[in-house]
């Protein structure tokens, strides 16, 4: 299979991050990003005592790995989800709690890959982007429905586009003679709409668009803003969560959550910190890690990404379990 010989970013220090908290017999990782099970993949065969809850909301992507991780038998296990619902799996599968949890957030490399889902701009194809094709709005209605000010905030909040009024503006302009229906035409759009400096910096004049695109059609900070902290609830004590993010929102978004359970509670005078206000997590990670210039030449990708992981030390007050 073409997809399984992917190497995710960062794959051996994002092991040796989850490797304490799945040690003891039968610990539990929730891969919340399964992909194409590349991580999966490699934490199973490294850590044997390992079982692993591989969470995706693309089915084809459960097919895929499915096929790859089916040498492991009942050591994996794939659940079609959201995973906001990361609670709810854990539930779902027996378990009142998990060892470690993993976000590689983002777009796949298959959903990349598969020119039909319409992630690309390389490539024309239709204006799709959901990472669960059977579900939800598509990029081709957010183009078509959305207005000026909306796509303006769009393009701006999750694509930093500097020409986003601009480009929304002509959207919605042209729009109105024939609705985008295949990405081909926007890119087309985009080229004509930016500015020809700014085309020569920066990338494609389109990533910044289809990137914003993508992150409106499947909800993406909605949905990691209610799992960061479904995440942190449901590991127990040694516990880890390990993050992987490519976006500022993002990582500042998971820099927030990680910050919040494991600053002390107290006044920063406080000669001693009372019993029972502890924080309930350390930080494993010194800030944010990146990866080196060997792997971001291998891999460009690699290039964007800042690498988070906290530990849950003592279980929190008042928790459910």
């Amino acid at each position: 299979m073409e997809g399984s010989r992917h190497v995710p970013v960062m794959l051996d220090r994002v092991v040796d991050l989850l490797a304490p908290a799945l040690e003891s017999p039968g610990s539990v990782l929730v891969d919340c990003t399964l992909g194409l099970g590349g991580h999966t993949e490699a934490v199973l065969t490294r850590l044997p005592q390992a079982r692993v809850i591989g969470i995706d909301r693309d089915l084809e992507a459960l097919r895929l790995s499915g096929e790859r991780l089916a040498p492991f038998g009942d050591r994996f296990v794939g659940v079609h989800a959201v995973y906001d619902e990361i609670a709810d799996v854990v539930r779902d599968q027996g378990l009142d709690h998990v060892d470690a949890v993993l976000f590689d957030l983002g777009v796949s490399s298959m959903q990349l890959d598969v020119r039909e889902r319409g992630f690309a701009y390389a490539e024309d194809a239709p204006l799709d982007m959901r990472m669960d094709g059977s579900e939800g709005i598509t990029a081709a209605d957010v183009l078509n429905t959305y207005s000026s000010a909306e796509l303006t905030r769009v393009l701006r909040e999750y694509g930093e586009e500097k020409f986003a009024k601009r480009i929304a503006d002509t959207v919605v302009r042209v729009r109105e003679t024939e609705p985008f229906t295949r990405s081909g035409r926007l890119v087309e759009l985009l080229y004509d709409v930016i500015p020809a400096p700014a085309r020569r910096t920066g990338g494609h004049p389109a990533k910044r668009t289809f990137q914003a695109l993508r992150m409106e059609v499947n909800d993406e900070l909605g949905v990691l803003r209610r799992a960061l902290p479904a995440a942190l609830g449901v590991i127990g004590v040694g516990g880890r969560v390990v993050v992987e993010a490519y976006h500022s929102l993002e990582d500042r978004m998971v820099k927030r959550a990680f910050v919040d359970v494991t600053r002390l509670d107290v006044p920063e005078d406080l000669p001693f910190v009372p019993e029972g206000h502890e924080p309930p997590m350390r930080m494993v990670t010194r800030g944010a890690e990146v990866a080196d210039e060997r792997e971001i030449a291998e891999n460009p990708r690699a290039a964007s990404v800042r690498l988070r992981a906290v530990e849950r030390v003592r279980p929190d007050r008042g928790a459910a379990r």
